[in-house]
């Protein structure tokens, strides 16, 4: 995949865009407003969606496939996602499924977008209130990374991106032990490359890739949870409490060494916010795990690390560990 980075990453993006029929441009409320007059002096068709997580579903995508055939596009339109992680997750679904497949380039405007969702072809929408349970793997042609974006988000989406940063310490990149919320600036290229390196050898996920999901077995759980409750939790923030509960499994069952949580530990509630985690209950959140697309035969399956740059995949955790796995994050990380 071709990722380009840097401030006047723009410039280059027009020369992405030549020789399609239709161009359109997909982006949600909220980034409608703040770049309002960028958008407005675009010469493309705009699709405008309801900004969230919870807006990921289907509904949607008919809207934004209504919106593509009112607008005449064909297979060789392209479309644009201008936004964070669920603007590339459903604008990449609804591409590659609208008549078989059209092109489209991802613009990340999230730190989290910049460092993952952007990047890998994984696309996908929620069904039923459970995580990306539908979905495709098709690439985008471009990715543009302009950290100019970053300088509208707030406190909350920077500390969110933050942990899907930090996954890369304890899987591929012990360097990124020393990230934290001054220097993240530094490491954005790094994360970026590494998350594509990694999909170029595995891009279906059969093997290799599977490390990527190191935290997100809890963490997906955990979002799916708290979707629709008032406290609810950035896909960032569900990752850092889930990766707490994988370097907790980690010690149980690959012989990590302790002082690996207890940094974890030090290192979330330095660089993140203190998450209130009201209304929690195990059992409801397990039973979103018994659901997760990566289980195997009914069993849930865990990338687990014995050392920092030394991921185990597929490793299986008994129910009653993943129960107890999941009652400590209350206990650790409630106000």
């Amino acid at each position: 995949m071709n990722i380009i980075f840097g401030n006047n990453a723009s410039a280059q993006l027009e020369s992405l865009m030549v020789g399609y029929d239709n161009i359109f441009i997909l982006t949600d409320e909220n980034i409608s407003k703040i770049y309002s007059s960028m958008l407005a002096s675009l010469p493309y068709k705009k699709i405008i969606i309801p900004a969230g997580e919870e807006n990921k579903n289907i509904d949607t995508v008919n809207f934004i496939w209504n919106r593509l055939l009112e607008g005449n596009a064909s297979r060789d339109s392209l479309l644009l996602n201008l936004g964070g992680g669920t603007i590339s997750d459903i604008g990449g679904f609804a591409a590659s499924c609208f008549k078989r497949g059209i092109d489209f380039i991802n613009v990340p405007t999230t730190l989290l977008a910049m460092v993952d969702a952007s990047i890998g072809g994984k696309n996908g929408i929620n069904f039923n209130n459970y995580k990306n349970q539908i979905g495709t793997f098709a690439e985008a042609e471009s990715v543009i990374i302009n950290p100019q974006f970053l300088k509208t988000l707030n406190e909350r989406d920077i500390k969110s991106g933050l942990a899907e940063m930090m996954k890369y310490a304890f899987i591929a990149d012990d360097s990124f032990l020393d990230l934290d919320s001054d220097n993240y600036l530094s490491y954005i290229e790094k994360a970026a490359t590494i998350k594509n390196d990694v999909v170029n050898m595995d891009f279906k996920e059969s093997g290799l890739r599977k490390m990527l999901n190191f935290g997100h077995t809890v963490g997906h759980a955990l979002e799916s949870y708290y979707l629709d409750k008032e406290n609810y939790l950035t896909h960032g923030e569900a990752v850092a409490l889930g990766m707490y509960s994988a370097l907790y499994l980690s010690v149980k069952y690959c012989g990590l060494d302790s002082q690996w949580l207890f940094f974890y530990e030090m290192w979330f509630k330095g660089n993140l916010n203190i998450l209130n985690l009201k209304d929690f209950d195990v059992e409801s959140i397990f039973s979103y795990i018994s659901h997760d697309k990566k289980n195997k035969n009914g069993s849930p399956r865990f990338v687990l690390i014995s050392a920092p740059e030394k991921p185990q995949i597929d490793v299986e955790v008994s129910v009653d560990d993943i129960k107890e796995a999941i009652f400590i994050l209350k206990d650790k990380f409630s106000e």
